[in-house]
């Protein structure tokens, strides 16, 4: 796989060199592992549109969705190596490569509300966390989110103790590790465009995720029962190869800062209503019975979850961990 992606790293490298002497167009391969109809999938062709428009053509974007280039594993290896120019991976993701503060995003129940996260992600603290992205050969550019997670399985998962023994997929985290571990599952990282069948043949009993995912990958075909649990926070990255970005023209690189802005907005904008209809959509086939937790059950829920905070705070860092929370409680109260 390496040595794959150091051929097509060296193609990109000439397609780099190409522009200044054939005034052809730049190119950017923006690659992503979910479905265009999905959040993250309408805002990269929302990016697309906006910057062959603002640059007036001298940008040709090409998107490419459902891992069609890349998986989960190997996408951020191939953007480091210049084989693709653009990603928006989920936080989780680079907790592997080293940045594990962005791990925090990963914490169950950190976040109450989308308007407490944008006061997270707009503010300093979310500037200082993409700068740290600079050190890995990447420029962060914006935030984009999915959406709050559900639990799935095939049994009825009500309080703590239904998770005991059961295999659940998990993206690559620490924290959520330490998540299912704390519910006595036994998490299992293992790539998105396999989780399907996965499901379907028993490899796992469940999974977490959003709403949109669920519906757009047909998960909720595979699972009994969805939880609505909305215990934690899947979003993305939008991260460029710094060596690529810092190399753009003058006259180009706002442009694409400006159409990044605009889709930024645009995509977090559907993220509410795409994961609102997936419900919706999911209920309608019958496949999956919903639940809703009573108040106690969700309270059983956060006791159960809370020694996951000092279990990773040597990882992610407690000071870090205690800044979030101050960030996020001072929004709710």
């Amino acid at each position: 796989m390496r040595r794959s992606l150091m051929a097509a790293a060296a193609c990109a490298a000439f397609a780099w060199i190409a522009p200044a002497a054939a005034q052809a167009p730049i190119s950017i391969k923006f690659s992503h592992v979910v479905a265009p109809n999905t959040p993250k999938g309408l805002a990269a062709d929302k990016f697309k549109e906006l910057a062959e428009k603002y640059t007036d053509g001298k940008v040709k974007v090409e998107v490419y969705p459902n891992s069609q280039l890349y998986k989960d594993k190997e996408e951020l290896e191939a953007l480091q190596l210049g084989a693709v120019q653009m990603l928006a991976p989920s936080n989780s993701k680079f907790g592997p490569i080293g940045i594990r503060e962005f791990e925090v995003f990963d914490l169950p129940y950190i976040l109450p509300d989308l308007p407490t996260l944008r006061k997270v992600t707009d503010g300093p603290l979310g500037a200082r966390l993409l700068k740290l992205i600079d050190a890995k050969g990447m420029t962060g550019l914006a935030y984009w989110d999915n959406g709050f997670k559900v639990m799935s399985a095939n049994k009825r998962l009500v309080a703590p103790a239904d998770y005991k023994g059961l295999k659940f997929r998990i993206q690559s985290s620490k924290v959520l590790e330490a998540q299912f571990r704390a519910l006595g599952a036994i998490p299992q990282v293992m790539a998105f465009s396999e989780v399907y069948q996965s499901l379907q043949t028993g490899v796992v009993d469940g999974q977490e995720n959003t709403p949109s995912n669920m519906y757009t990958q047909k998960m909720h075909e595979v699972q009994k029962y969805t939880t609505l649990t909305n215990h934690g926070y899947i979003g993305y990255v939008v991260v460029a190869n710094k060596k690529f970005w810092d190399g753009l023209p003058a006259d180009v690189r706002p442009q694409l800062e400006k159409a990044m802005k605009e889709a930024t907005a645009y995509g977090n904008g559907q993220s509410a209503k795409e994961n609102d209809e997936a419900l919706a959509e999911i209920k309608k086939t019958g496949k999956s019975e919903f639940i809703t937790l009573s108040p106690e059950q969700d309270a059983a829920m956060r006791k159960a979850m809370e020694p996951v905070y000092n279990d990773v705070a040597g990882r992610v860092g407690k000071p870090l961990i205690e800044e979030f929370l101050k960030e996020t409680k001072a929004t709710t109260n």
